[in-house]
């Protein structure tokens, strides 16, 4: 026996439209073929497409709620018959444009033309501050002997009306679908021409080289990809897009990390054991920092605000300096003679005496 058309989309029998609207869309997800890898997934598709078309439908729906499937019996299924049931506009919403059958409008979006990637080269301060580059590429303009139309006095496709699509019967498995499909005569644009360009043979665009100026952001890193919107490969029904990829060539000093940028500075052992004031370089110039005497390196001093500015809140990282103290490899005689007098004075720490006091020990 037949399902009754609620049980198989789990709605009650006072289920409104949105509803049951919603529970074949839930179910289709579930179900189609092309998605569902359980073994009476085409059945229960067509179940669920039966059910859909009657209950969707007010007039079917009535005469299902007072005679049940024996309203339909004459056409010797012992249920509905949906294969003129047009599934195009929902199933277009499930899946997309284009899934599994061609619904209106995709071939449009098929036809539009490829993204490309293009890599744009930064120095480190480019990429920080932001810049301006011009680029040189291949592109495609509107042809300006036709003004991008392709030909010469226009008349509406006879073909389509106008609508560039035209309507056609697909039968399936799961029983015939009518779909909507571009129309070949005008290939979508709903216009015909007696006479086609000689300039774009007929594309209503022509190729041209061209320099295109680029505003770099502020903050963009090694990966970041800005897109041009229109400057892609050609398409029927518009241009793709470029896509820049940035590469940003290393600093000989800075070394970044997000936003915020790490600086080492090398020190003496006096300017350590002492401290100083050490000039060093930033993005926005040279500084003055006060080394605190008795710093070691791997010390870690932070200067707010002196990163790179984050490229989506504008908001800047720090500056983290960290000291590296260097031991001489050489001396001469004078600094040698110091180094040894200076040995011969007390300079132990708590660190020195708690780890000479064990050795005592042991």
């Amino acid at each position: 026996m037949k399902k009754d058309y609620y049980e198989v989309l789990g709605v009650s029998k006072t289920a409104t439209q949105d509803e049951i609207k919603s529970a074949f869309r839930k179910l289709a997800k579930q179900y189609h073929p092309d998605v569902s890898k359980e073994a009476n997934a085409a059945e229960k598709f067509k179940e669920c497409q039966e059910a859909y078309a009657v209950l969707s439908d007010e007039n079917k729906r009535k005469q299902y709620d007072q005679y049940g499937h024996a309203a339909f019996q004459n056409n010797g299924s012992g249920g509905y018959d949906f294969s003129g049931f047009d599934f195009s506009d929902i199933f277009s919403e499930i899946f997309g444009s284009g899934f599994g059958f061609n619904f209106g409008g995709s071939s449009r979006t098929k036809s539009r033309g490829r993204d490309r990637v293009m890599q744009v080269d930064l120095t480190f301060e480019e990429a920080a501050f932001g810049t301006k580059k011009t680029i040189n590429l291949d592109t495609y303009d509107e042809c300006d002997s036709c003004r991008g139309k392709g030909g010469f006095d226009e008349d509406v496709c006879s073909s389509c009306h106008g609508t560039g699509t035209v309507t056609a019967e697909q039968r399936t498995l799961f029983g015939s679908f009518m779909t909507k499909t571009t129309c070949p005569k005008c290939s979508g644009k709903g216009r015909t021409y007696k006479r086609s360009c000689n300039k774009c043979s007929g594309t209503g665009k022509v190729r041209v080289n061209k320099d295109i100026e680029i505003k770099v952001p502020a903050g963009v890193n090694t990966g970041n990809q800005q897109r041009v919107s229109g400057y892609g490969e050609y398409g029927q029904y518009g241009n793709g897009d470029l896509y820049l990829e940035y590469r940003v060539s290393p600093h000989p000093l800075f070394q970044r990390e997000e936003n915020d940028i790490y600086l080492e500075v090398p020190l003496t052992i006096t300017e350590a054991v002492l401290g100083c004031k050490k000039e060093i370089p930033t993005l926005t110039g040279n500084v003055k920092l006060t080394i605190e005497p008795g710093s070691n390196t791997g010390d870690k001093l932070r200067l707010k605000g002196k990163g790179i500015e984050d490229v989506h809140s504008y908001r800047k990282g720090d500056m983290y300096v960290v000291l590296n103290v260097i031991v001489p490899d050489k001396l001469s005689r004078d600094q040698k003679k110091l180094f040894e007098d200076l040995s011969k004075t007390d300079l132990e720490t708590k660190d020195f005496k708690k780890f000479n006091d064990y050795i005592k020990k042991h």
